[in-house]
């Protein structure tokens, strides 16, 4: 059968499924809900249900295509059995209508090729669809500690998944755009409902035509699903008196929007503040939503909140300056100041990942919709689902907040229906794919072409996929040259994990990644080798516990230990079995500090503060005269002190201030370096000619103890002897 079948499919099957879900919910609502409101509802509630279905399924190791097959079978038929279809409203047909039919169709069409042609979109084939991969090859969950991605909350990856089963990449990128056709049709039946006259029209042609939402929606992405599901959220909550059923739809796509992303978790105060008195049924559906994500975590990463919130929930995956440092990338992304902000996500598009379009810069006259009360509502609820844009500014997590700031405009244009229309005619033309390079940058991230017989799969996915995306070769490359079970490490090339089964290691995903970058790192970078000796002498004595302790504060100052020494008599003493090492903070990585390796050392992992220290209980009383550290040159705010614990157990201060001196150069650190890998199991690295240290890598391969085994466009795969 042609894969094309297998892909629509998937999709469609998926689709089918979720609405059946939300039939089965929505049959005993009493509200009064019309055809397309109750079929739009269906599909919104359903995929919430649909989606925690697939995560027990994952728990139990249940995730298989028979599986899903039958449940999706069961649902389509209970729901066949037990429909109920409401009345259409009537309405008549305007002028407005038609342009909307005309460039939902026609762009719907565009959205629905891009969305059918092989998967290649940057994070959909990376972790979105790699991490579904996995699951699938796993037919369910197992402990990832080397992505921070694969501790998000995945409500859409469970759609992925099921859809993947029967059609892979494809399937799973056209579930997302089933969403991207939703928003604007709830957006129009919104308007209608509340007598908006066409800003619903307006506003749901200003979002879908938008470039962005264009290629997110129809990618295997996650933004334009949580924009349609907080919509959707918003519809149910402005209506009156809503039933049971309506507010344990509510309940779900309240904790559904936090299973799509942490930021949409502003859904759920916002829900339990509207629905008051009633609060206590959402709240209880919403709990039931959140809460697997949540127990996940807690099993898997040891922090209810992975990979954030690590100060509050320490544990050996995720560090906390691990944690600020990719925060402070996300808020400063490509170094783009605030003032320039509007332009690159309105025109430029480039810096910033894709454009809303020029027509988005008309935003400040939204504010006109504040003399309408729905105006008011929208705005506070834009306001409301834009405030996590502080914390990522590229372009396209502006989208959930989107609808509510479009229908508000559209409002503001409520009696000039020919100038809103207007309006609408010169986005659609901006937003085309010849429109948009009159404009934009030629590299902004976009739909550029009408990928037809790919699509079709008449031309094979492996050659297209090899004519446009270096990460599909790259990922081709590993699965071809690693052998199953190996580890590849990669310093910041992005790879296509969901066309490999092998584990990749990206430096910036998890603390253990970048241990690693740093362990290849030290033979290169001066300031990370051992190249510092502070000594504490005292009077010798008997001792059995020690530490060193930091008494500095500093905001960016990180304290680290290569080795920690204790000598007698000017010999050191052997390092014991019967030791017990503790350090606080992170008392994971303390073995660092005494496994006499050049290359490795053990970090505070979050900025200096007083208190800090590395222990040793020696379980019995040795005489010792000198503690020595051996440290790197990286840290210039840190103040030590060494403190014993006397016969009364309380911790005083031995020796003065350490001295300060330098070790001699130590040899064969690349060699040290390799063999760190190797204990982390990770046997090949990957090397790109833009990464730090790739000519030391290539002309001194031999050192590294490395070799050369393929190279694809400057990538380079070496294998560890």
């Amino acid at each position: 059968m042609p894969q094309a079948v297998y892909i629509l499919f998937g999709a469609l099957f998926t689709v089918c499924s979720a609405i059946a879900l939300g039939t089965l919910l929505l049959r005993k609502c009493t509200a009064q809900l019309d055809r397309a409101e109750y079929f739009l509802f269906s599909f919104l509630t359903g995929s919430a249900m649909l989606s925690t279905v697939v995560f027990l399924l994952c728990a139990v190791h249940g995730a298989r295509k028979g599986v899903f097959l039958a449940l999706g079978v069961a649902a389509i038929a209970a729901a066949v059995r037990y429909r109920r279809i409401p009345l259409q409203t009537a309405h008549a047909r305007t002028i407005a209508d038609k342009l909307f039919v005309a460039l939902y169709s026609v762009f719907g069409v565009m959205y629905f090729v891009h969305a059918m042609a092989p998967e290649m979109s940057p994070d959909g084939i990376t972790y979105h669809l790699g991490i579904v991969s996995h699951y699938y090859q796993w037919h369910g969950f197992r402990q990832i500690t080397t992505s921070m991605y694969a501790n998000l909350s995945q409500g859409m990856e469970m759609l992925f998944l099921f859809a993947f089963a029967f059609g892979r990449h494809s399937a799973a990128a056209l579930v997302h755009f089933a969403f991207l056709m939703t928003l604007p049709l709830l957006m129009v039946r919104y308007a209608r409902r509340f007598k908006l006259g066409a800003a619903g029209i307006v506003g749901g042609l200003l979002v879908f035509l938008s470039p962005v939402v264009g290629v997110d929606g129809s990618s295997a992405y996650t933004d334009v699903a949580v924009a349609c599901v907080l919509f959707g959220l918003f519809y149910l909550l402005q209506l009156t008196k809503p039933d049971r059923t309506l507010l344990i739809a509510v309940g779900l796509l309240a904790g559904f929007s936090y299973a799509l992303k942490y930021t949409a978790g502003l859904a759920i105060p916002y829900a339990l503040a509207k629905a008051r008195r009633k609060a206590l049924i959402v709240l209880l559906c919403t709990t039931a939503m959140v809460a697997p994500w949540l127990i996940k975590n807690v099993v898997y990463a040891q922090n209810p909140f992975a990979p954030f919130a690590n100060a509050w929930f320490p544990n050996p995956y995720m560090k906390v300056d691990f944690e600020n440092e990719y925060a402070r990338d996300m808020r400063h992304f490509n170094d783009v100041p605030d003032s320039r902000i509007p332009l690159e996500v309105a025109v430029r598009g480039q810096i910033l990942g894709g454009l809303l379009g020029p027509v988005f810069l008309l935003l400040p006259l939204s504010l006109l919709s504040l003399r309408y009360a729905a105006g008011r509502q929208l705005l506070f609820a834009a306001a409301l689902f834009t405030l996590p844009y502080a914390a990522n500014i590229g372009t396209r997590f502006l989208i959930p907040g989107l609808p509510f700031w479009a229908l508000a405009l559209g409002l503001a244009f409520r009696n000039s229906q020919s100038a809103a229309l207007a309006i609408v005619l010169a986005h659609a033309l901006a937003s085309w794919p010849a429109g948009i390079k009159k404009y934009a940058n030629p590299y902004t991230w976009h739909i550029d072409n009408f990928p037809i017989r790919p699509a079709l799969r008449l031309v094979p996915e492996d050659t297209f996929l090899a004519g446009e995306t270096r990460s599909y070769v790259l990922a081709r490359m590993v699965e071809a040259n690693v052998p199953p079970g190996k580890r590849v490490f990669a310093f910041g090339t992005i790879v296509g994990e969901a066309y490999t089964s092998r584990e990749i290691l990206v430096s910036f995903q998890a603390a253990l990644n970048r241990t690693l970058r740093n362990v290849l790192w030290t033979p290169l970078i001066k300031e990370y080798k051992a190249t510092r000796i502070l000594e504490f002498r005292f009077p010798p004595q008997e001792v059995r516990k020690l530490r060193v302790v930091q008494t500095a504060v500093h905001d960016l100052d990180v304290w680290s230990i290569s080795e920690f020494r204790i000598l007698s008599a000017g010999k050191e003493l052997d390092r014991e079995r019967g030791w017990r090492l503790r350090a606080n903070p992170n008392p994971w990585d303390v073995q660092s500090a005494f496994d006499n390796s050049p290359v490795t050392r053990w970090s505070s992992a979050e900025s200096i503060h007083a208190g800090m220290f590395v222990e040793v209980d020696l379980a019995q009383s040795r005489k010792l005269d000198t503690v020595r550290l051996e440290c790197s040159r990286d840290q210039y705010q840190v103040r030590l002190k060494l403190e014993m614990m006397d016969s009364n157990g309380r911790w005083v201060q031995i020796g003065g201030e350490p001295s300060d001196g330098d070790a001699k150069p130590l040899a064969g650190l690349r060699k040290a370096a390799m063999a760190e890998l190797k204990r982390a199991n990770v046997n090949y690295l990957l090397v790109d000619e833009t990464d730090y240290g790739a000519a030391d890598f290539r002309n001194r391969a031999a050192e590294w103890g490395l070799q050369l085994i393929d190279d694809k466009g400057g990538v380079k795969l070496y294998r560890a002897e």
